[in-house]
């Protein structure tokens, strides 16, 4: 029986792994599957303006630093006072997690802070899902105001993905194609976070301390600072995306509508669960870009080389954050700021 128990176990760990991958695999195949991409070394090396590629690195980092003094200021108010710098640090392991296998981070992130400074597990996961909830809510906003000034172009955006907006329900071959992948994916994802949450919900006291975390903003001390963080943490992501524009002259000229159009599509894009968006996040961008007058292969090498570097400082600050907690004190005592 154990021996069956184990097989499952390793079969399930081996899909979480494998099937984002797939998926992502699948659409990045299908959108390069007749590039050269023997051009990218030119691209990279003569067409390429890689000064405003480095100034954007720091704020992709700001925001994730942002991200962990949030959480920070959320477990405060349940008596939990992890290290802010243990905070940082797990927040930047969990996006790097999150890379083998989607969505991972926000759990292991909740035991970094158990492990190195004794923080209750299900209150810090209940402070993840108050913060997911309050950037959805965030994006949800200024996604709307987006679409209402650029109405012209989202229109043209769902006409060319098979969408039309006289009536959702007529999709071209492609758009149901694409749509059933894309629910698929998002279904599963749901299914394993049930099943990693249901490990919990069968202790009363844990799910009372998931309750004290999501309850936890009503007592946050400082909410002008907690807004601070909040609205730094997306400007900070959307200048990390708008600087990459200054790298190419065809999307140099394009502006602040284009950079928020492609920036809130490829936010919503990463919902579907692949490693970092891949796959997703490149089609969504990409197909925004064409609409702003970017030719195809152009707007191809956008995706696919901004993508690449900001995941590899993803990476990164992931490796590092495990090198520097592989180093620090545990604090179990949880009483140090």
């Amino acid at each position: 029986m154990s021996l069956v128990m184990n097989n499952r176990s390793i079969t399930s760990q081996a899909l979480k792994i494998l099937l984002p991958l797939l998926l992502g695999g699948a659409i990045l195949y299908w959108m390069y599957r007749d590039f050269d991409f023997r051009s990218i070394q030119h691209v990279l090396s003569h067409e390429m303006n890689w000064t405003w590629m480095l100034l954007s690195l720091p704020f992709g980092i700001l925001a994730q630093a942002f991200r962990g003094w949030r959480w920070r200021q959320t477990l405060d108010p349940i008596g939990e006072h992890p290290r802010r710098s243990t905070c940082v640090h797990a927040v930047f392991l969990s996006y790097a997690a999150s890379l083998v296998v989607p969505r991972i981070g926000e759990f292991m992130r909740c035991g970094v802070l158990k492990r190195y400074d004794g923080t209750s597990f299900a209150k810090a996961l209940g402070t993840v899902v108050t913060e997911r909830a309050i950037d959805t809510l965030l994006v949800a906003c200024i996604a709307s105001g987006t679409i209402l000034f650029q109405m012209s172009v989202f229109g043209t955006f769902f006409d060319k993905t098979g969408t039309s907006l006289d009536t959702l329900l007529q999709f071209s071959s492609t758009g149901w194609l694409v749509t059933a992948i894309c629910c698929c994916a998002a279904l599963l994802l749901l299914h394993l976070l049930l099943r990693r949450l249901s490990i919990y919900d069968k202790v009363k006291t844990t799910l009372h301390g998931i309750w004290q975390g999501v309850a936890s903003l009503k007592d946050v001390k400082n909410i002008p600072l907690f807004l601070f963080f909040t609205i730094g943490i997306w400007l900070c992501y959307f200048i990390h995306y708008y600087l990459t524009f200054f790298c190419f002259d065809f999307t140099a000229h394009l502006g602040l509508s284009c950079a928020l159009v492609s920036f809130i599509v490829g936010s919503i894009a990463v919902i579907v669960p692949t490693p970092n968006g891949a796959g997703p996040w490149h089609f969504a961008v990409k197909t925004m870009l064409i609409l702003y007058g970017v030719a195809d292969h152009q707007a191809l090498y956008f995706v696919l080389i901004v993508h690449t570097v900001q995941t590899i400082l993803v990476i990164l600050l992931g490796v590092y954050a495990w090198l520097i907690l592989s180093f620090s004190r545990r604090n179990n005592q949880n009483s140090s700021p």
